[in-house]
């Protein structure tokens, strides 16, 4: 996929959030916390479907209401983004604890068939908590804990 579809933060934090943390709606992109505003997500969305990354379906309760999904095409980025959170943890001050990374990178493997596997059976569940909902004693990780 070329860098002008999807090299912008925006896209790489809602397939992030499709693929980590379960999101579905328009509704939970808009309250992750990252502060986007609306017209930028409709327009990230509208762009991410264009190029095949996601698709809409029709919310299961509520008909006018959409479903934002990724495509084969879509969860095919997993490695990369697997790997993209692992490198922003091991080099950027992250709320991300470090065990929860360490044991990303330990299990890649595992991480990705879970990954897959909850996309195939349409399960939302998080695969990584939001991380305030990670106890506390839990230390995070800084640039400086993993230089060198």
């Amino acid at each position: 996929m070329s860098l002008e579809q999807f090299g912008d933060r925006w896209s790489l934090l809602i397939v992030r959030d499709m693929m980590v943390r379960g999101y579905r709606t328009f509704k939970e992109f808009q309250g992750s916390g990252e502060g986007i505003s609306s017209n930028i997500l409709a327009g990230r969305l509208k762009t991410l479907e264009a190029a095949g990354i996601l698709m809409t379906e029709p919310n299961e309760t509520d008909a006018r209401r959409v479903n934002y999904r990724l495509t084969q095409k879509g969860i095919d980025l997993a490695p990369v983004m697997l790997e993209m959170l692992i490198w922003g943890a091991k080099y950027e001050a992250t709320a991300a604890p470090c065990g929860l990374i360490d044991q990303m990178e330990k299990g890649r493997d595992q991480v990705l068939a879970e990954t897959r596997r909850r996309w195939r059976e349409r399960d939302s569940t998080p695969l990584i908590p939001r991380f305030d909902e990670i106890p506390q004693d839990t230390s995070t990780r800084s640039n400086e804990r993993r230089k060198g």
